[in-house]
């Protein structure tokens, strides 16, 4: 009897039950059983990098002058130049400053490479990467907000430099800085004969937090 009655079931055109118990296909599943859905148009597949962006090119870790670790740096190459991206912890809360800098060194309370006499922290890393004025040197980022927490993080793109060009001989560090870079923007209202030295050199970006040796 029972065998009479599927059969009938499965004989007048319609399709048998599913043997899952009628449960719907799992989130991230093609109706047709297929594996996963595709992608929304425009956005990467599950597990591949976003268009243009490839691997992590070079890194480095971010230590204070104490020498506890505050956070990392990492650039990968993009269609449209150079990514890099800061994530920090354990800061002052606040904008702060972000710089490449000319040399591969972070030493604490060391010499300034262009002036011996002129000591302080991770001044061994030298100058921004870059000859011209501040606000235009290659080395130049946009400035990061670390929040209440004392955590922070930002991805800019530039084309001002590549991972190969930093990597040269003597390297390069990157540095956070303990204030806002202004980029020398000062008006002339303030400053009729232009900013000075300092501004020009640094964008008021105050003393050198963290800073890291760009490494492979």
């Amino acid at each position: 009897m029972s065998t009479a009655l599927a059969l009938t079931a499965c004989g007048n055109g319609e399709q048998p039950a599913d043997d899952g118990g009628g449960q719907p296909p799992a989130a991230g599943d093609s109706p047709e059983g297929g594996g996963q859905a595709p992608p929304p148009e425009g956005q990467p597949a599950q597990g591949e990098q976003a268009q243009g962006q490839g691997a992590v090119a070079a890194r480095a870790m971010l230590v204070d002058a104490e020498g506890a670790e505050r956070g990392t740096v990492e650039l990968s190459e993009t269609d449209v130049g150079t990514q890099v991206s800061f994530q920090v912890s354990g800061m002052p809360p606040g904008y702060h400053g972000l710089h490449a800098h000319s040399i591969g060194r972070c030493e604490p309370d060391s010499p300034d490479p262009d002036d011996p006499s002129s000591t302080g922290d991770f001044l061994s890393a030298g100058g921004h990467v870059g000859e011209a004025d501040h606000g235009d040197h290659a080395g130049d980022l946009p400035s990061m907000l670390v929040t209440e927490s004392g955590e922070g993080m930002l991805t800019s793109v530039t084309d001002r430099f590549t991972p190969a060009d930093l990597l040269d001989e003597d390297g390069s560090a990157f540095m956070v800085h303990s204030d806002r870079d202004n980029f020398a923007n000062i008006p002339e209202r303030y400053a009729p004969e232009g900013p000075d030295e300092d501004t020009r050199d640094t964008g008021d970006a105050g003393d050198r937090l963290a800073c890291g040796v760009l490494t492979e």
